[in-house]
């Protein structure tokens, strides 16, 4: 899979062949979107706003450091806020799952637990949204907004507000649909958003400007520095959707990787694979996203990096004037 997604941002020839599937990768998202907004497939909605972070490519662009700053702009202004994921490639079987700070990463989702232990807000994983949504209101009746990870293309459920997050670097690849680029909707989908958000790269017309920061370094033990503690050998490793982002940024903090070991994008990372991947004496670094699947008796020296986004405190203010929350809080 890593081979096709490298070709859509290389323009490579041999796409040309998958553009009849993506023709109709269009038509039936172009006829499923249409249905939903003429009233032939319905949306649900929730008894509070719900406000959606997703992007129209396939893979990360940065929406899960965006919902976490939008949680903490909207928490400083007391906002109740919970957090609503399909938790991708969980295990937790068919009910609406709370995520807690001590959940596993194979029963939620890596994403979710990320976003439960550093936002310290309510989180609620389930592929219905509007299932997860009434779960986690009859738990927490006082909340006011819901933040939808990674929904955008989530019609099932009616929303307030959308908040598009667009690759800085890569933008939209070749421009093309999937399966013959990264494309899940046409970029005019981006016209109908409430906001576009650029992450990284030069952010154009109309686009919020998004910047990653790195942060603290922090072992699977909870120790945390400021700088990586000194070690003979660095190994990095990064299952994500854009993994030579996660190296670049290693570099570009001065650290001398001696192996990169790029991994699919939420790659099933598991302490025993780890064992026998990574030999003993290396200090590991990897993404919090990575480091939330495994244990402080993972038998290996592993750091990760936490990032935060930082973002225009305008894009906040902007969003609660063109959608304002009505009335008081919740009650059942």
């Amino acid at each position: 899979m890593q081979s096709v997604a490298d070709a859509w941002y290389r323009g490579s020839r041999w796409l040309w062949l998958l553009l009849p599937l993506a023709a109709l990768f269009a038509l039936v998202a172009a006829l499923r979107r249409s249905a939903y907004r003429r009233g032939w497939l319905k949306a649900q909605r929730l008894p509070v706003p719900v406000w959606v972070v997703g992007n129209i490519t396939v893979g990360g662009a940065g929406k899960t450091p965006l919902t976490l700053a939008l949680v903490e702009a909207l928490t400083a202004r007391g906002i109740r806020v919970g957090i609503l994921s399909r938790g991708y490639g969980r295990s937790g079987g068919d009910q609406p799952q709370r995520v807690r700070a001590d959940s596993l990463a194979a029963e939620v989702g890596d994403e979710p637990l990320l976003l439960a232990r550093r936002s310290g807000v309510p989180v609620m994983v389930h592929a219905d949204r509007y299932r997860a949504g009434l779960a986690l209101l009859a738990e927490e009746p006082q909340l006011q907004l819901l933040l939808l990870d990674d929904g955008l293309q989530h019609y099932q459920l009616t929303r307030d507000c959308e908040i598009a997050v667009i690759d800085g670097q890569r933008r939209f690849g070749n421009g093309w649909l999937l399966p013959a680029g990264p494309l899940r909707e046409p970029p005019h989908r981006l016209a109908t958003v409430s906001a576009r958000v650029c992450n990284g790269g030069m952010s154009q017309r109309d686009e919020w400007p998004m910047t990653l920061r790195p942060g603290m370094w922090c072992n699977l033990q909870g120790e945390s520095s400021a700088s990586l503690p000194p070690a003979l050998r660095i190994w990095a490793l990064a299952g994500i959707a854009h993994p030579a982002r996660f190296f670049a940024t290693l570099g570009a903090l001065g650290l001398v990787v001696e192996q990169r070991l790029p991994l699919a994008d939420h790659f099933a990372l598991t302490d025993h694979w780890l064992q026998g991947a990574v030999p003993p004496g290396v200090t590991l670094v990897m993404t919090e996203k990575d480091a939330v699947k495994l244990s402080p008796a993972c038998g290996r020296d592993v750091w990760y990096l936490q990032v935060t986004a930082q973002l225009p405190p305008e894009l906040v203010e902007q969003l609660l004037l063109r959608h304002p929350l009505a009335g008081d809080c919740h009650a059942d």
